[in-house]
């Protein structure tokens, strides 16, 4: 199956391409791409066509550091959702770890993680930015790019910080200086990874910008709604899909299967071969969503039953009982009591 990739990873490259003399529009159009595509922050493209894009473009314009001159055109907005997640993180190693979290709602091929120094120097630490798709082919102009981003965002999120240096998976493809003025530190090639190499304070350093902590939280819970990372196991996949269902659609079995592209049949299988069923996965995410609505909300008892589908309030009263013990008024009231309660050390 060919894998596809937000258009907008490669946002910018025709304007670059008019900028370096050349006609980005039409080059793109070889490909069947418009600038349009690019723009859209729901426009997708093969992830091949987009390598194919920045070698063609490279060779075409005799520019071999196309990567790193479209990683300056770009900045986080280009991550789409996700930039509104990690951009309103406390601090800069959370922002880290929340890309690493959803980076597959951009680009599936593509993983970035803090990894250890592989100099083992005391404090210092990484960024690896990984490309593992086995059927996408590998292109430096890709990784370029990619590395290239990776640091401009770290400077936007920490307001500046400390290079240490930079390992390249490849060759050079221009002069060297050209990497180590692009990205301000020492660049070492042929590494065999893709990485930075950063003091492990930046991690625990503030976000430079004030950040929105409501917003962040609903942006990651549309992300959990409406994304399945597709290392996750099929029960998780599942359940991901019941919960986008869940107080929208009837949560039916037969829908959920279309939405997946399988047979309920196959479905059922595919589940119990990971020791669970749909009925069970639908009862969790009910009852997720009704502790959540019972505790977090003053919903009324009857609007709760009907977002969780239970046939009214004596319904969601009796599976209330079997969740968690309680009826919904001793779980509503219980969590009131908790959140009130004076905390330690607090006058």
């Amino acid at each position: 199956m060919q894998m596809e990739i937000r258009a907008a990873a490669i946002r910018g490259v025709d304007r670059l391409i008019d900028d370096l003399g050349g006609d980005g529009a039409g080059l793109l159009g070889e490909f069947g791409v418009s600038p349009g595509d690019l723009d859209s922050d729901h426009g997708l493209l093969p992830a091949v066509t987009a390598g194919r894009i920045l070698r063609n473009a490279a060779k075409k314009l005799d520019c071999p550091d196309l990567g790193l001159r479209l990683a300056a055109y770009q900045d986080m907005s280009m991550l789409g959702p996700l930039a509104l997640a990690v951009g309103n993180c406390d601090t800069v190693g959370e922002g880290v770890d929340c890309a690493s979290r959803f980076l597959f709602v951009h680009n599936q091929g593509v993983r970035l993680s803090r990894a250890d120094d592989p100099e083992r120097y005391a404090g210092v630490g990484a960024v690896e930015y990984r490309m593992l798709h086995p059927d996408i082919p590998y292109e430096p102009q890709t990784i370029d790019a990619g590395l290239g981003l990776l640091h401009r965002n770290l400077i936007t999120m920490s307001g500046g910080y400390e290079l240490l240096g930079v390992y390249m998976p490849h060759p050079p493809l221009t002069d060297e200086s050209v990497y180590t003025d692009f990205f301000g530190a020492p660049v070492r090639f042929d590494t065999g990874r893709a990485l930075l190499r950063v003091p492990t304070n930046l991690f625990a350093q503030p976000m430079a910008t004030p950040v929105n902590p409501e917003l962040r939280r609903m942006v990651v819970e549309y992300l959990e709604a409406h994304y399945t990372d597709p290392r996750d196991s099929f029960t998780t996949t599942v359940r991901s899909a019941v919960g986008r269902a869940l107080g929208t659609v009837p949560a039916r079995i037969d829908l959920v299967a279309e939405w997946l592209h399988t047979h309920p049949r196959t479905l059922q299988r595919r589940l119990a071969q990971e020791g669970t069923s749909f009925q069970a996965i639908l009862d969790d995410v009910r009852k997720s969503a009704a502790h959540r609505l019972l505790t977090g909300t003053d919903m009324p008892f009857s609007q709760v039953a009907s977002l969780v589908e239970l046939a009214g309030q004596a319904a969601l009263t009796r599976a209330s009982r079997r969740w968690f013990g309680r009826t919904p008024t001793q779980v509503r009231r219980d969590a009131r009591c908790i959140s009130q309660s004076p905390r330690v050390g607090k006058s």
